[in-house]
């Protein structure tokens, strides 16, 4: 099999996200590098942090 690609100029107008998974990668065009990020929408105070409790006792 014999492929050529020819690449050319990407112009991209508008572009709209709804949602996405916990895991998700929205490409444009080629890329090199991918750094990995990771964002939260929960405020500070409601996270909860400390020993981690068993809900049951352990048998």
């Amino acid at each position: 099999m014999k492929m050529t690609v020819v690449n050319k100029e990407v112009c991209v107008g508008n572009i709209r996200i709804v949602g996405v998974a916990s895991s998700s990668v929205f490409l444009i065009g080629d890329t090199k590098v991918i750094n990995c990020t990771s964002a939260f929408d929960t405020p500070p105070e409601s996270v909860i942090q400390g020993p981690l409790v068993p809900l049951a006792p352990v048998r």
